[in-house]
């Protein structure tokens, strides 16, 4: 099993000063479990409670204190707490117990040699609703699908993957990389997707592993959904979202749906906070501070492109294609870009931003705005020459910006232009397979 990227954040928590219980982020199936359990072999003991089994669970519920719970622990379990500074407590499915969670904070409090980690399905809506979490007792990482380095790595590409890390790679390297860039665009990055596709490298049989995706997320929004109202919108929520991905949406009618903007809206935003996908709103600003404009249409970003390719039935239009850009309007370039962004940072708080123009009559659009040094930089997901990117030369003229980036199926180059205003500007040309590699190629250059 190839090692994911997230493992060096968890090594630095590991010997981080004042370190507290981790609670890892992210959507069913993205591998977390796989994760803890390759972290795991670091330490000299290892103690996995799954509390959806009654005999783990009832560690927190039957016991007064936190010495009583930590003593029970060790003991069921045949483990030394001699070693306790050396032992990693992993408590999965921890949504299932309140007592669990509430009690994070007294592990902080009174066993900071213990190092916890915990992770469960649709965790932060059941906290919002009815758990009493311990606020600043806690530290956060995002677990999120298989980004495109972790694919290189898994699929035994180590030319590849040398060449992507180095910068700039060399130009012979392009073409097999784009290549790579596109199965990946197809199949995505759950992580049971891409094993399958190593083990037998065949794109038709992955039907059935996307299907029973789909079904584990119904099965969430049956376990916690209020009234079985809300769990008819969840599951038409969780089916369309996947057609909508890339779109910008309405919460009335979402989905061709007679559902009103309140309750869908209610719904989506659960969904976000179980990190299924991510309602990217606009902002209309060309100067700091960038808030997003909630009053205007979000664009949704799902939880994985290759979901995407299979809900919406493009997976066809992507064979043989030279450049993702032609398919699907563009919108699975821009998609995979934004996962690709999200991927590039662990931190729960990591969004995607992107810009319009605060002008009815006139339509213009920016696909990302990337936060760097302070600033936030203009970035599009185009094919065209640097000339076509109108709405871009637009923002530069606005702004004290001089300096874009665009993602193509082109080589990386830097440019130097002028805007319409006669405005000088570089630009910054970046294959569409390095947008995981943008701050480093924006630091490069």
């Amino acid at each position: 099993m190839f090692e994911r990227a997230i493992l060096s954040e968890l090594r630095k928590w590991k010997t981080s000063e004042g370190r507290k219980p981790l609670v890892l982020r992210g959507a069913r199936q993205v591998g977390k479990t796989t994760v803890v359990e390759q972290f795991a072999r670091e330490y000299s003991q290892y103690i996995h409670l799954n509390l959806e089994r009654p005999v783990d669970k009832e560690f927190f519920s039957r016991y007064r204190s936190i010495d009583e719970t930590v003593q029970a622990i060790f003991f069921q379990y045949n483990k030394s707490t001699e070693k306790i500074a050396d032992t990693l407590l992993f408590i999965d499915e921890i949504q299932q117990s309140p007592e669990a969670v509430a009690l994070l904070r007294y592990f902080y409090e009174d066993y900071p040699d213990l190092q916890v980690v915990a992770a469960g399905s649709l965790l932060e809506t059941l906290l919002g609703r009815s758990i009493d979490f311990p606020v600043g007792r806690v530290e956060y990482r995002a677990v999120r699908p298989v980004s495109f380095a972790e694919f290189l790595a898994a699929m035994n590409e180590k030319q590849a993957l040398e060449q992507y890390n180095k910068i700039p790679l060399n130009d012979f390297a392009h073409e097999k990389l784009l290549k790579l860039f596109h199965t990946y665009t197809l199949i995505g990055g759950m992580p049971a997707v891409v094993a399958d596709y190593l083990k037998n490298k065949d794109l038709t049989v992955l039907q059935n592993i996307f299907e029973s995706l789909l079904i584990s997320y119904f099965d969430d929004a049956e376990k916690y959904a209020k009234n079985t109202g809300q769990i008819q919108i969840l599951r038409h929520a969780i089916r369309s979202i996947f057609y909508e991905a890339g779109r910008r949406i309405k919460f009335q009618g979402f989905g061709a749906s007679s559902y009103n903007s309140k309750e869908m809206g209610e719904v989506l935003r659960s969904l976000e906070k179980a990190m299924l996908l991510q309602l990217v709103f606009p902002t209309t600003q060309t100067e700091a501070p960038f808030l997003p404009d909630i009053k205007k249409s979000p664009r949704l970003q799902v939880l994985d492109t290759g979901m995407l390719n299979f809900f919406s039935g493009v997976q066809k239009e992507l064979f043989g294609t030279h450049d993702l850009n032609d398919v699907y309007h563009g919108k699975i370039t821009e998609h995979i870009v934004g996962q690709e962004l999200l991927s590039s940072n662990h931190s729960f708080l990591n969004s995607l931003h992107f810009w319009v123009r605060d002008k009815k009559q006139s339509e213009a659009e920016i696909d990302f705005m990337y936060p760097y040094n302070g600033a936030m930089l203009p970035v599009e997901v185009k094919s065209g020459k640097s000339g076509k990117l109108r709405s871009l030369l637009y923002y530069l003229d606005q702004s004290d910006i001089d300096f874009a980036v665009r993602f193509y199926a082109g080589k990386v180059q830097l440019e130097e232009h002028k805007t319409k205003e006669g405005k000088t500007f570089k630009l910054l040309n970046l294959p569409y397979f390095l947008s995981g590699r943008l701050k480093e190629y924006l630091d490069y250059f």
